[in-house]
């Protein structure tokens, strides 16, 4: 357990963080910052008069200003517009960039020591965001992208093959969007390699699936986004450094010359412990695995290169 742990965004994702982190004890307060008056300290009420029943002693404290954060151990970005039908993450580019660029100036002054954790959208080039204007080195800024689309390849993968999710091991690299490059290479279940008990064309298309994941749950709802599953990933990552587990998750981490590319934010097999970011994982790729992982990185840089900082 760590002394505190900041949530930014009281909407659906960061609520729904907060109330998970509480739940784990990974923080002895759960800090809970939203622009809106009343909704965090609402929420956060509400969320602590839960911990009697589900048996937790992480106080949950809503506010509005940064005051409250200081000296966080671990502060998780939500904050931002989140996806409407129709709408690419890119869409969200400069709005949210103001966005984050604000929330990361106000962490700078408040806990200069955190481990930042981003999950605004689009998440790759918002991660790049709040490295530049927090000033942290890459140990410290994360962006929660493939443990999300990793936890949807598997889902699929189970719901298919009508198997435990528990037994499907894969990984999901790349950018946060539709050229995310799920590693059938790297896909198995039990041990068995994915392709020895799927056709190839189901799989293919349990591939492209993963891809629209984000969009076929923005089409049902109409009115919002994916929460409870990237809550679930956000915290994920958060108990891996509180517990210095030492977890092998897919994360967005900046690149300093591994997989041949640098200066840019994207999904790749990173260790996590206390300190956060501990080894980014470098693991061999088939031919069309690295084409479609330079694709994706084509596909990071070109809105990395329109915002203004």
């Amino acid at each position: 357990m760590v002394n505190k742990i900041t949530v930014v965004g009281a909407g659906n994702v960061g609520a729904t963080t907060a109330q998970r982190l509480a739940e784990k004890e990974l923080a002895r307060t759960v800090v809970m910052v939203d622009v809106m008056e009343g909704i965090p300290q609402g929420k956060g009420l509400d969320q602590w008069q839960s911990a009697p029943i589900e048996g937790f002693d992480s106080r949950i404290v809503g506010t509005n200003g940064y005051d409250e954060t200081h000296d966080s151990d671990i502060i998780v970005i939500t904050a931002g517009i989140a996806r409407k039908p129709g709408m690419s993450r890119d869409d969200l580019l400069n709005t949210n960039a103001g966005i984050v660029k604000q929330v990361s100036e106000q962490i700078r002054e408040t806990s200069p020591n955190a481990i930042l954790i981003v999950v605004s959208n689009p998440l790759d080039v918002m991660s790049y965001v709040a490295m530049k204007v927090t000033g942290f080195p890459r140990e410290r800024v994360l962006g929660m992208a493939g443990v999300l689309d990793t936890a949807r390849y598997r889902s699929f993968l189970a719901e298919a093959l009508d198997v435990s999710v528990r037994d499907i091991q894969a990984m999901v690299l790349g950018g946060h969007g539709d050229t995310m490059v799920p590693l059938i290479s790297y896909t198995s279940v039990s041990g068995i390699p994915i392709t020895q008990l799927m056709p190839l064309a189901k799989l293919n298309a349990i591939v492209e699936r993963t891809r629209t994941g984000g969009a076929e749950i923005v089409k049902h709802l109409k009115t919002g986004s994916a929460y409870y599953a990237p809550s679930a990933a956000a915290v994920q990552m958060c108990e891996a450094i509180v517990r210095d587990q030492k977890r092998i998750l897919p994360c967005a981490a900046w690149l300093e010359g591994e997989y041949g590319m640098s200066d840019l934010f994207l999904g790749v097999p990173c260790k996590l412990g206390r300190r956060g970011l501990k080894a980014i994982i470098e693991v061999e790729l088939t031919r069309e695995e690295q084409d479609a992982l330079a694709k994706s990185a084509d596909a990071v840089r070109e809105p990395m290169a329109a915002v203004k900082l």
